[in-house]
């Protein structure tokens, strides 16, 4: 029986490691391992780019840090300017007075449709000194405190001079109106009859831009509203002067913002 010779384990004395026991240390990797024998020492490390996000930031709230400042100084600049134009020009709102209203016709057919032929004066005042008004076109509604409507008229433009007062005059006609429902043309019917008259209002609507010297503000909506007035209908060929002594207009303005006018 022969002997067989086994390798020994141990390290040769010549310090070359051998083959096997270089294969098993790379299988099982010492404990605790480092990151490099998990992930491999090749691959590089993350590391978080903090640094460019916290610019990003930074720069953002500046921008809008310097925004909101410059917006806050145009106001305060703009409401610098206005306080000094109102020192300056004690600028007041124009005012308007019903003068008269002749009703040539006013009826409702059996058709329910308004006839109407009435003559409109409408005196205008500018209170003011060193402020001129320019207006646009002026549209006239003419209705009934129920909102009905009996007629359209239309002024031209005109410039308003400083402590002026100009006598504007329109006719209102009903020409090629629609048919009114049964129940306005009920309520109309009545309101014609009655000996107290037939309450109506009138509605100017227009813009109007301000002239202080070379100065020129944007154009404005206004409209111009005068209550108690009443009318009667003409009986024959001679016309009715409704009663306006009791009349008053109001002056709002109309800024429209977006959609929405105000």
């Amino acid at each position: 029986m022969t002997d067989r010779v086994y390798p020994s384990s141990k390290q040769p004395t010549n310090g070359t490691a051998p083959t096997t026991t270089s294969a098993a240390a790379a299988a099982n990797p010492s404990f605790p391992a480092t990151k490099s024998q998990l992930y491999g020492a090749s691959r590089p490390l993350y590391r978080p780019q903090t640094k460019r996000h916290r610019y990003r930031r930074s720069c953002c709230c500046s921008c809008c840090l310097w925004t909101t400042i410059l917006i806050l100084v145009l106001i305060l600049l703009v409401a610098i300017a206005g306080a000094i134009l109102y020192v300056l020009y004690r600028p007041h709102r124009p005012t308007f007075t019903v003068s008269s209203l002749k009703v040539s016709t006013l009826n409702v057919t059996s058709a329910s449709k308004v006839i109407t032929n009435i003559h409109l004066n409408v005196t205008a005042k500018n209170p003011n000194k060193k402020l001129v008004y320019i207006y646009d076109p002026i549209t006239i509604s003419l209705i009934t405190n129920d909102e009905i409507d009996i007629g359209e008229g239309s002024l031209g433009s005109f410039v308003h001079g400083n402590k002026n007062t100009t006598l504007l005059k329109a006719a209102i006609t009903s020409s090629n109106r629609q048919e009114l429902d049964e129940a306005s043309a009920g309520k109309l019917r009545s309101g014609l009859k009655s000996k107290k008259g037939l309450p109506l209002k009138i509605k100017l609507d227009t813009k109007v831009k301000a002239k202080m010297g070379a100065l020129k503000t944007p154009k404005v909506g206004i409209r111009v509203v005068c209550e108690g007035i009443k009318a009667t209908a003409p009986k024959g060929k001679s016309a009715t002067i409704a009663s306006t002594s009791n009349a008053q207009c109001k002056v709002d303005l109309r800024l429209k913002i977006w959609k929405w006018t105000l």
